[in-house]
C-alpha cells in the first residue's frame, strides 16, 4: 500500500503561486482563484493508478503528475471546488486512507535576509522561475519535508501579504520557498506560511 505522504487542499490558488506553477508544468493549466488538491506518495510508481482514479471519477483536470526517483507527485484543479474534493475523496478511499493520515510537515530551516546584497540578489534570480529579487529588497526562505508543502506555504504567504514568490520547489527530498518584499510585510508573509505548516501538525529542527 502506498504511503501518504501530502494531501494538501487549496480553496483558491494565488495568482503567482499559480503563475510559477504554469512555468514548468507539463499539464492542464489551472486559473488563478481555482481549487486544486495536491498529493505526493511513495513508491513514486503509485501514483499512475491513483491519477486514473481521480481524473475519472469528476470533472477535474491534472496540471501535475511526476515520478521521480523516490516519490510520485499529482496536482488536479477545476473552478468546482466539489469536484476536486470528490476526486481526492476517491483516491483516499483507494488508500484505505484519511487526510490525516499524511506526513506531518517538518519545518527544517526558516530565515529572513535583509537589505538584499546585489551579488545575493543576481546569484537568486540566476536560479529562479518566478519574480526577480531586486537588492535592497527583504528575502524570505523556507525550507521543509515532504517536498510538496512547499506550494501550500507559498499560497498562504501571498494571501496574507504584498510579497513577491521567487521560486518554490515542491518536488524531490526537500521543499524550498523564496519570498521577496519590503521588510514590513516579510513577517506577516513568513507567519502565514508557517502557520499553514503548523495547522497540519508542523514539527520543527529549527529555532527561531
Amino acid at each position: 500500500m502506498a504511503e501518504l505522504r501530502s494531501f494538501i487542499f487549496i480553496d483558491q490558488l494565488q495568482p503567482q503561486t499559480l503563475c510559477y506553477l504554469s512555468s514548468w508544468i507539463r499539464g492542464s493549466l489551472p486559473r488563478a482563484n481555482m481549487a486544486a488538491q495536491i498529493i505526493e506518495v511513495a513508491p513514486g510508481l503509485d501514483i499512475e493508478a491513483l491519477t486514473d482514479i481521480a481524473v475519472k471519477h469528476a470533472d477535474v483536470r491534472a496540471g501535475i503528475l511526476v515520478v521521480e526517483r523516490q516519490f510520485g507527485y499529482l496536482e488536479f484543479h477545476s473552478r468546482d471546488t466539489s469536484s476536486v474534493k470528490a476526486s481526492a475523496a476517491a483516491v483516499l478511499d483507494e488508500l484505505g486512507a484519511n487526510a490525516a493520515d499524511a506526513t506531518k510537515p517538518k519545518v527544517l530551516g526558516s530565515k529572513v535576509i535583509t537589505n538584499i546584497d546585489h551579488q545575493h540578489a543576481f546569484l537568486i534570480n540566476r536560479n529562479k522561475l518566478g519574480s526577480m529579487i531586486i537588492p535592497g529588497e527583504t528575502l524570505y526562505t523556507l525550507e521543509m519535508q515532504p517536498a510538496s508543502y512547499a506550494i501550500l506555504a507559498a499560497n498562504a504567504a501571498e494571501k496574507a501579504a504584498n510579497i513577491k514568490v521567487i521560486d518554490y520547489r515542491m518536488i524531490g527530498a526537500n521543499g524550498r520557498v523564496y519570498l521577496a518584499g519590503s521588510e514590513a510585510e516579510i513577517p506577516s508573509a513568513r507567519e502565514a506560511a508557517e502557520q499553514a505548516l503548523r495547522d497540519l501538525g508542523a514539527g520543527s529542527e529549527y529555532t527561531q
